[in-house]
């Protein structure tokens, strides 16, 4: 098949981007935590969380899909997961993995975990340290890394547990595996980062708490062993997608577009705080809340952009848009600086490269 690109003149109208991952990922999983049916509309239908759902099913939950972005999850409550029968599969989902693991350990169940030739790469050792200091048993290949079997506790232990390294999918792991362990379970995270498990969790019905302590450091604690509400949950757009169509309309001379439903969260805005610090024009409109989520509209018009400088501090919230930045920085006049991109070296795939 050969296909040919062509510049636009101009870029107009309303666009909507798909869900976000992220918080997909999050509502199966919450759904299946929870006691009774709850609904999702604008999940991303994508291989990743499409696997989570499989997986969601395979440990007792009834995971309906209505429609396109549709879908029930009949929850099966706290502490009520049964063992699956076969191995969980996550084809390459990472997300997907590390959260489920921490599902897992906090069930007397014993469950395998399988993924495709690039997550079998992939080293666990993060998640695997604390599950285990909960009282979960892995057996695992050199390195943490998959396939590994994972029995969970009996009873997990509830633990305060400093990140070496912050880690939002590590700091979830934990929080999955203490919802089913008596008393609290702390995580003290070195700096803040992403907190859509924090969000949801509480929407959910978890009693959850968050602090600053000295030195910067972010101090998170879950009560166990509450009974979790279902929720009707609405899949903000995800802002990683909605750049694309943002960049491109503020390249394009003339252009001006309104992309709607845009998540908004502190952690993951990075790009249209760069954007607009850039002289991108950037409206945000029609700002509420969803699921815990702040949620806005953005209108976007062809702007002349000015290089600048990204804070290092600013990278965790923006890191999977660095390569849609460079993109940006080429139209702008004068020189674009970018800190903190290491960590695209060691994704999927090297993005740098």
């Amino acid at each position: 098949m050969s296909l040919t690109a062509l510049p636009s003149r101009t870029l107009s109208g309303t666009i909507c981007v798909p869900g976000d991952k992220s918080i997909s990922h999050r509502a199966l999983i919450f759904g299946t935590l929870a006691v009774g049916k709850t609904e999702i509309t604008g999940l991303l239908e994508g291989e990743d969380v499409l696997a989570t759902a499989e997986i969601m099913r395979a440990l007792g939950a009834k995971v309906e899909r209505l429609g396109p972005g549709h879908w029930t999850v009949e929850g099966v409550g706290v502490g009520g997961l049964k063992e699956p029968e076969t191995a969980l599969d996550f084809g390459n989902s990472g997300t997907g993995a590390r959260l489920i693991m921490g599902l897992v350990a906090g069930h007397p169940i014993t469950a395998t975990f399988i993924g495709d030739a690039s997550l079998s790469k992939r080293p666990m050792g993060r998640v695997i340290t604390p599950l285990t200091e909960m009282g979960a048993h892995f057996h695992a290949r050199s390195g943490g890394r998959m396939p590994l079997t994972l029995t969970g506790a009996t009873t997990p232990l509830p633990i305060t547990y400093p990140l070496p390294v912050a880690s939002a999918q590590v700091k979830s792991a934990i929080l999955l595996a203490g919802l089913n362990a008596p008393g609290q379970t702390t995580v003290i995270e070195p700096h803040a980062t992403r907190d859509h498990t924090e969000r949801m969790l509480r929407a959910f019905g978890a009693e959850v708490s968050v602090e600053e302590g000295p030195k910067g450091v972010t101090i998170v604690r879950i009560t166990g062993q509450a009974e979790l509400h279902p929720s009707q949950v609405i899949v903000p757009a995800d802002p990683s997608s909605a750049a694309f169509p943002v960049v491109a309309a503020l390249t394009t001379p003339g252009s001006d577009i309104t992309v709607t439903g845009i998540m908004m969260n502190p952690h993951r805005v990075g790009l249209y705080t760069t954007l607009m610090e850039m002289g991108a024009d950037i409206e945000v409109m029609n700002q509420r809340d969803e699921s815990g989520e702040p949620v806005a509209d953005l209108r976007v018009r062809a702007s002349q952009l000015k290089g600048i400088e990204v804070p290092l501090d600013r990278a965790p919230s923006m890191i999977d848009e660095y390569p849609v930045l460079a993109v940006a920085a080429a139209h702008a006049e004068g020189t674009t600086i970018m800190r903190g991109a290491a960590e695209l070296r060691v994704k999927e795939s090297d993005r740098v490269a």
